[in-house]
C-alpha cells in the first residue's frame, strides 16, 4: 500500500487547463459514487478493492479500519490548487491513494513537486545541450542523411547554411528525437532508401508497390504493408539479404 514517507507540506493541482474558483473531489465511497483503492497486500497478498473515506479524526483512509465516529470533511481545490500542511498527514495519505490522482492512473489532479520539476528541467536542458553539441560537430554527409530521413523539404536543394540551421533547430526543438536519429545504426540505410525514391532509382506505383526504375530492370520489388511509409518499407528490404545487392549498387551510385 502506498504511503507518504516524507513529512512535508504538499501542493496538489487540478489536471486541467482552466480551473473553476472552487472544485470538490470525491472524499468518500458510496454506492452511487465508488471510491476504491486496490490494495495488493490485502487478502493474504492476493489483493482486494478497499473503500476509501477521508475523515480527519481517523487513523486510516480505509473505511474498514475506521470507527463509527468519522467526521467527514469536503476536499476543495481553490483556483485549481489544494495546499495540505505536513500536520494533516491523513489527508495527504488519502490523496496519495485517491483514484483521481494521476500517480494512480487518474486524470483529476496531481501532486506538484518543485524538486522533481527542477530535476526534470535539468535533464531536459542537459539533453538539449548534448543534442546541440552533437549537431554542431556533424559532417555534411551525416547532416544530409538526417535531413533526408527526418526533415521536411528537399534538403538536396538547400545551401549548406540552410541545412546546418535546420539541423540545429531540429536538435534544439526535439533533442531526444535528434539524438535518437543521429545515433540510429540504420540511418545510412534509411538515407539510401530516401535517396533511391527521391532520385527515382525506384518508383512507387499506386501508392502501394515499389518497382525498380533502372534501364534494364523495371521489376516489382515489394508491396508496401498497409499504413507503412514507402521509405520505411524500402529501407527494411535493403537491410535484408534480398536487398543487400541493390543496396551496395545504390551506395556506389551515390558516392559517384
Amino acid at each position: 500500500m502506498a504511503k507518504q514517507t516524507t513529512l512535508k507540506d504538499r501542493e496538489y493541482l487540478l489536471n486541467r487547463k482552466t480551473s473553476p474558483i472552487t472544485y470538490s473531489i470525491l472524499s468518500k465511497d458510496t454506492a452511487n459514487n465508488r471510491l476504491l483503492y486496490f490494495d495488493q497486500e490485502a487478502n493474504n497478498g492476493r489483493g482486494a478493492q478497499r473503500a476509501l473515506r477521508y475523515a480527519r479524526n481517523q487513523q486510516s483512509p480505509f473505511i474498514d479500519e475506521q470507527d463509527g465516529n468519522a467526521i467527514i470533511e469536503p476536499i476543495v481545490f481553490e483556483d485549481g490548487v489544494l495546499r495540505v500542511s505536513k500536520q494533516n498527514i491523513m489527508l495527504q495519505e488519502f490523496l496519495s491513494l485517491h483514484p483521481g490522482n494521476t500517480a494512480n492512473g487518474g486524470g483529476e489532479f496531481y501532486e506538484f513537486d518543485p524538486e522533481a520539476v527542477a530535476a526534470q528541467n535539468i535533464e531536459d536542458l542537459n539533453k538539449e545541450v548534448d543534442a546541440l553539441i552533437l549537431a554542431k560537430t556533424l559532417d555534411l554527409n551525416k547532416m544530409l542523411a538526417i535531413g533526408r530521413v527526418y526533415l521536411n523539404g528537399n534538403v538536396d536543394t538547400m545551401s549548406t547554411a540552410e541545412l546546418k540551421r535546420d539541423i540545429l533547430l531540429f536538435a534544439k526543438n526535439t533533442p531526444s528525437e535528434f539524438l535518437e536519429a543521429a545515433n540510429d545504426p540504420e540511418l545510412e540505410v534509411d538515407n539510401v532508401a530516401s535517396r533511391a525514391i527521391a532520385e527515382e532509382f525506384v518508383i512507387v506505383k499506386s501508392g502501394k508497390d515499389i518497382y525498380y526504375n533502372l534501364r534494364d530492370n523495371k521489376k516489382k520489388i515489394l508491396t508496401i504493408p498497409f499504413g507503412e511509409k514507402p521509405v520505411d518499407s524500402l529501407s527494411k528490404w535493403l537491410f535484408s539479404d534480398a536487398g543487400k545487392e541493390f543496396y551496395s549498387y545504390l551506395q556506389k551510385e551515390f558516392e559517384a
